[in-house]
């Protein structure tokens, strides 16, 4: 995992605009590379957007964190993984990264994640990295032409207690 670089856009805007790299269980949307350039160029600290890499340098997808209440300091994050190399353990592998990363280097109690209720891919990558399902927020995503319901999960500063991949240095 890598921070994305302004060369890595014509790739995600590649990505973005496939149906099969969006999935089933995610919305439509078609996002012109001006449109990402200029999501990319409002980057912060409070969102931030990383590329997945296997070993051999292939970029396989991505995962981003964003502030999903200031106040609360809670961060939300998502991810994508090309369709051919899901179910491999990378996206697990990238969500431990992250949950490490951020409460190694911010001051948060929560991070979450929204997955559509039938994604259960998903619902798994998360449970394995020791989120927490909450609950489900009904009828909160507009997916090929209907609402559909989704699952909230968290995980706490106070489970996570120490880094699974990344360690500290002296």
């Amino acid at each position: 995992m890598r921070v994305m670089e302004k060369e890595d856009l014509p790739l995600l805007a590649e990505w973005v605009n496939k149906p099969e790299f969006i999935g089933e269980y995610n919305p439509l949307r078609q996002m012109s590379r001006t449109e990402i350039e200029k999501g990319y160029e409002k980057s912060s600290l409070e969102q931030m957007e990383f590329i997945i890499e296997k070993k051999d340098g292939n970029k396989i997808g991505y995962i981003w964190h964003f502030t999903a209440h200031p106040i609360a300091k809670l961060l939300e994050i998502g991810y994508f993984l090309v369709p051919s190399e899901r179910g491999k353990g990378y996206c697990t592998e990238a969500v431990n990264i992250m949950v490490d990363y951020l409460f190694l280097s911010k001051e948060i109690i929560r991070i979450q994640a929204h997955t559509e209720l039938r994604n259960m891919a998903s619902q798994r990558v998360l449970e394995k990295v020791g989120f927490k399902k909450e609950g489900t927020v009904r009828k909160s995503i507009f997916n090929r032409g209907e609402y559909r319901d989704a699952c909230l999960y968290s995980i706490l500063r106070v489970e996570w207690k120490e880094p699974r991949i990344l360690t500290r240095t002296a």
